[in-house]
């Protein structure tokens, strides 16, 4: 614990920046992406934050329309910056105030953008990235740092790393074993140490989703909170679900290092809704009312019992995201593309009747593409038709355990091709796979698979331009 008692200003310095933190723990947050073929537009999403009672909001850049829709709206916000942009940020410190000044200053002084963080980088430790961004994160995060003091926000607005778990592992089951990964233990040190010197927190993003997702044996009801039968007992401290035990592994890492009161924020938190036989509506209304009731309650974690601050992932889905990591990926969202609500979700926040829809969305027209009955499946054309459908569009509705894994062979080729239909704002050239397509007017939804229809935007005759590229 040494940090901390190097000097009676800096342990002033220190309470005064841990009061300003706990301050901020007020309300369920929510994360806000954008990559969407089609997206709500700035002032919509503002209004459904606001309808929602959602006090808080992590964005992964700093779109300026973004930011000038959340002026006044009394959210607080945490801006990004993309892991691309790590090595200029960590290279110069004139492109680190420029940023600042850019995306930052501007927006508080303008009018009135509440910003409290800046999010430097988005996971960018992850053991996929092969070390990337080992190098570039530290070094930008001290000029973004650097650029706050100068431009005098720094007691205002706290920069963070947003990390994925996998930055700690425990060498058993008991988070009292955690430590930090040890290829990256020395520079996860440094980040650390340098957070709690800037009274800034650590962000972490925990998924007991991708524990089930990665797992096969992984013990379902250990990824909920209902009180897992085989709870841990580690020494004396129960975990009856992972979450708790994931969180406090990191609060063990944490102390074991002399940091054990740095403040702690869960980045990202949620359960996706399809693209995978253990993301469904059930199992993510069970998982987020789960989390909310607990956060509403105020309970944390056996090794922090005080409130959690944590923002949910994510507010809407993006039907453009990469799937590598799987086809859930693109569907996280608490609302559809549309903003309309997937299921009933208490957050705490005085709405009883749940989840509150976007007002003013307007549709494409009720019309769809399909497979022609008297198409010949056979067709040299058929595959593909489909494979063009499906990598322009988006198709991780279809397999094993989805929404819409009751669809037959037919089936399946009419949902690709609708589905590149509506991302083409149903335009007619966008229904002519060759012999095999046909517009209709009566809807193909089947069971509990949707063939949706695409919202109205004003990028939709980009969006056309760039589908039949």
């Amino acid at each position: 614990m040494e940090v901390f008692l190097r000097s009676e200003n800096f342990s002033m310095r220190f309470l005064v920046a841990v009061a300003f933190l706990v301050s901020c723990v007020s309300g369920i947050g929510v994360n806000w992406g954008t990559q969407c073929t089609h997206l709500l537009s700035p002032t919509t999403v503002v209004r459904m934050l606001k309808d929602n009672g959602i006090q808080k909001v992590k964005l992964f850049d700093a779109d300026p329309n973004i930011l000038d829709a959340l002026k006044k709206s009394g959210i607080q916000v945490m801006v990004g910056i993309p892991n691309d942009m790590l090595y200029t940020l960590a290279n110069s410190v004139q492109a680190a105030e420029k940023w600042v000044s850019k995306n930052v200053s501007a927006h508080v002084s303008s009018g009135g953008v509440d910003i409290r963080y800046v999010a430097v980088g988005n996971e960018p430790f992850l053991s996929t990235y092969n070390g990337t961004f080992e190098a570039t994160t530290l070094p930008a995060l001290q000029n973004i740092q650097a650029a706050l003091t100068k431009a005098g926000l720094s007691t205002r607005v706290k920069v963070t790393v947003p990390l994925n778990a996998d930055v700690y592992i425990s060498s058993t089951n008991n988070p009292s074993d955690g430590d930090f990964r040890p290829d990256i233990n020395n520079l996860m040190l440094q980040i650390v140490k340098f957070l709690s010197d800037n009274g800034a927190p650590f962000t972490v993003n925990i998924y007991p989703f991708i524990s089930l997702y990665l797992d096969p044996s992984f013990p379902v009801d250990y990824a909920f909170f209902n009180g897992f039968q085989s709870a841990i007992n580690d020494n004396g401290k129960i975990y009856d679900n992972v979450f708790d035990a994931n969180h406090d592994t990191l609060v063990w890492a944490l102390q074991k290092h002399g940091f054990g009161n740095l403040p702690i924020i869960v980045g990202e938190i949620g359960w996706p809704t399809d693209g995978d036989r253990n993301a469904n509506l059930q199992s993510a209304q069970r998982f987020n009312q789960g989390f909310m009731s607990r956060y509403v309650s105020g309970k944390g974690t056996p090794m922090r019992p005080n409130p959690i601050d944590a923002y949910l992932f994510s507010f809407i889905d993006e039907d453009n995201k990469s799937i590598q990591p799987g086809n859930f990926e693109r569907h996280w969202g608490l609302f559809y593309l549309d903003g309309q609500p997937k299921y009933q979700l208490n957050l705490g926040t005085g709405r009883a009747n749940g989840l509150v829809a976007a007002s003013g969305v307007e549709h494409l027209e009720k019309k769809w593409c399909v497979l022609k009955p008297s198409a010949n499946l056979n067709s040299d054309q058929l595959a593909p038709s489909v494979s063009y459908a499906c990598q322009n569009a988006d198709c991780t509705s279809l397999g094993y355990g989805t929404s819409c894994g009751n669809l037959d062979v037919k089936g399946n080729i009419s949902y690709a091709f609708n589905s590149y239909y509506q991302v083409n704002d149903q335009m007619d050239s966008a229904c002519k796979f060759p012999g095999l397509s046909m517009i209709t007017d009566k809807d193909p939804s089947f069971g509990t698979c949707k063939f949706r229809i695409m919202i109205q935007t004003d990028s939709a005759e980009l969006n056309a331009m760039v589908g039949s590229t």
